[in-house]
């Protein structure tokens, strides 16, 4: 029977080989220190973080998530330890929560290695704590046991370390925070919330297998992304992209609405109902738009973002019970061979095989349980990929060769494909949510990634301008005529093959910009768009904005930066990444980042500002939920095929029918 402890409450362990995970809500850092029977830290030797992982009988992990799976090995430990300390932090980024008060309360549950809970804990209570002692793990009388502590730090994880006796705890702090920020820089958004219900609508499962054991269902982020009433407000402070359909703002003068056009106040209706198993035991046959939401669109939203949680939890159990297999096996060959009677003769060698044995039963049981999943999740793929719309379908789709500017804005943007090593052919849609949060870093440098390494210089650089291109071109496509305008800057004019389709279809707001001169004049014309609409929000007067100024979206790609590039441009820079996207005005950089780095610490933010991405399939996108590394595959358009230049006549054709 499960423990449900309050703070100060202890609960005996029946076993020493655990698991212990935090499901948080938000990414947090998840950590554990080894002390001595004073529960002092001898120093960072016996600290487990993300920045050193692994410890004689601990392995936590390597970035921060919103849920962690912190595998434990009592016997394991050092003789000197008698205490094991589980903390949780924040992490120190830009834009990030500071106090777990602002966050849901943590929750963190002492497992067995095959799931059975022993113990749970929910950190209530804490306000301006941005890190924690969760819960101990302690050795009195050769027996072990769990306490529930939540004992919060309002100075953050470097008065936490110091409590524990550590020395240099603001220098170890920081270096843990920096980790963590470069992991999360590289991050993809975490996938919305589950249903009022607490789970996806999913098609019945098969039989469960006892191993490996599933991780818990993850909670809500604080701000649901699937409950209008919960985001009626969202970016209500950002200028609109041009008159709503209804005609009831103006985009060179009169009230502006500032709402976003597709935002409800209501809950949505359920899903439609699943096909019902063909046989008992069996998965039904998927359905496209199998979750909530208002429309088709935002069911399939909702719907791709639930495969990519189900891959994510159906790779990270198999992985979990791989590691557990080999550390069992380690473990009863280590017994084994410490007793000299099988050293000699052939009780060693059955003991050998014997542990890979087990290994291998363990593994291939994993292995089954991971197909299942991995066949549905392809057959759910397969029925979900053709009922894409534009927005959110790659180029090979038919569907953009039918393609029509839409009068709203679609809910998100398809910018690649995400897949994991366990089976690459199952592709993951990377959504993004319209209008932009967030920038994007085209990476064109060579040691950007492996696949990289081994790619002509000049090839690589015209990918990554030819991915530039492709992006502006969706964006341009799915938005209303005349709602979204595109900059360029080329200072060397080196990119001046891969932006024709663009020029050609007469779709830029200018020719792209070359020389000094040419950066100047586009840099402070975004500029003083920013400076214009945000006095415009804090004044309350949108009415009274200039009647030439173009309150639609506005994206400013930048090609081969840092070249043409003076530290006022620089500045410039830095300040649209920062303050455009809650006026509308959004970052593309394609540049090589190993080049850019001649500026130092000064571009440090622009880089965690913006979503990195390749020309090439890299394995760099970080998963803040349960710690994979995916692989991001950019979306090129197929060989011979015309469909970027049709969607670019297209948007051409229906500017020109709007008189924009």
């Amino acid at each position: 029977m499960t423990a449900e402890l309050v703070r100060g409450q202890n609960h005996p362990l029946p076993q020493t080989r655990l698991e212990i995970r935090v499901s948080a809500g938000t990414p947090v850092v998840a950590g554990a220190t080894l002390g001595d029977d004073r529960g002092t830290v001898g120093g960072a030797e016996r600290i487990a973080h993300p920045g050193s992982p692994q410890l004689p009988g601990l392995d936590v992990s390597r970035q921060a998530a919103a849920d962690h799976r912190l595998a434990v090995d009592l016997e394991a430990l050092p003789e000197d330890v008698h205490r094991v300390t589980v903390l949780l932090a924040l992490p120190a980024v830009d834009g990030a929560a500071t106090r777990f008060g602002a966050v849901p309360a943590p929750f963190v549950a002492v497992t067995g290695l095959d799931g059975e809970e022993i113990a749970t804990f929910t950190l209530t209570g804490l306000d301006a704590e941005s890190a924690v002692s969760a819960l101990e793990l302690y050795r009195r009388q050769d027996a072990w046991k769990v306490r529930a502590v939540g004992q919060g730090y309002a100075g953050g994880l470097a008065d936490l370390l110091a409590d524990q006796g550590v020395s240099d705890a603001a220098a170890l702090a920081g270096s843990i925070q920096e980790t963590v920020t470069r992991g999360l820089a590289r991050s993809v958004a975490p996938p919305p919330p589950r249903t009022p219900d607490g789970d996806r609508v999913r098609h019945p499962a098969g039989p469960a297998d006892p191993l490996p054991p599933t991780p818990p269902p993850a909670p809500e982020p604080p701000e649901p992304l699937t409950d209008p009433a919960a985001t009626a407000g969202h970016r209500a402070a950002q200028p609109p992209t041009a008159p709503r359909p209804d005609g009831s703002g103006s985009a060179t003068g009169g009230p502006i609405d500032y709402a976003h056009p597709r935002r409800q106040h209501a809950a949505p209706p359920p899903p439609p109902p699943a096909a019902a198993p063909a046989q008992p035991g069996q998965a039904a046959q998927p359905v496209a738009g199998d979750a909530t939401g208002w429309s088709m669109d935002e069911r399939l939203y909702n719907q791709i973002w639930g495969m990519f949680e189900d891959l994510a939890r159906a790779v990270a159990a198999y992985r979990s019970a791989v590691d557990f297999a080999e550390s069992r096996m380690d473990q009863e060959l280590d017994r084994a061979l410490a007793d000299p009677r099988n050293r000699i003769g052939g009780a060693g060698d059955r003991a050998r095989e014997q542990a890979r044995a087990k290994r291998d039963e363990l593994a291939s049981r994993a292995r089954e349980a991971l197909d299942r999943d991995l066949a549905q999740l392809a057959a759910e793929a397969a029925v979900v990929e053709p009922a894409l719309p534009a927005a959110y379908a790659g180029w090979a789709n038919p569907v953009w060769h039918a393609h029509r500017v839409p009068m709203e804005i679609p809910m998100a943007l398809r910018i690649g494909d995400l897949h994991l090593p366990e089976r690459t052919d199952l592709r993951i849609p990377l959504l993004v949510r319209l209008p932009l949060e967030r920038g994007i870093w085209v990476d064109s440098g060579r040691t950007a990634s492996e696949a990289a390494v081994a790619t002509d210089t000049g090839r690589l650089r015209r990918a990554a301008v030819d991915t530039a291109v492709a992006l502006a071109a969706r964006l341009l496509a799915v938005y209303p005529p005349g709602e979204f305008a595109v900059h360029v800057i080329d200072p060397a004019g080196s990119a001046a093959g891969p932006l024709a389709p663009l020029v050609e279809a007469g779709v830029l707001a200018g020719p792209p910009a070359a020389g000094a001169q040419g950066v100047a004049s586009v840099l402070a014309h975004l500029t003083r768009r920013v400076d214009l609409v945000q006095m415009a929000v804090r004044a309350g007067a949108a009415d009274s904005l200039p009647p030439d100024l173009d309150t639609g979206e506005q994206l400013l790609v930048v090609n081969d930066f840092p070249h043409g590039f003076d530290d006022r441009a620089v500045t410039q820079l830095r300040y649209l990444a920062d303050e455009g996207p809650s006026v509308g005005v959004h970052l593309m950089m394609v540049a090589d980042r190993e080049e850019a780095s001649a500026y130092g610490p000064v571009l440090d933010p622009l880089w965690r500002s913006l979503l990195r991405i390749t020309p090439v399939a890299d394995s760099h996108l970080a998963d803040p939920w349960v710690g994979h590394a995916w692989t991001y595959e950019p979306l090129t358009v197929p060989p011979g095929s015309r469909v970027l230049e049709q969607v670019l006549a297209a948007v051409a054709a229906a500017r020109r029918a709007a008189g924009r």
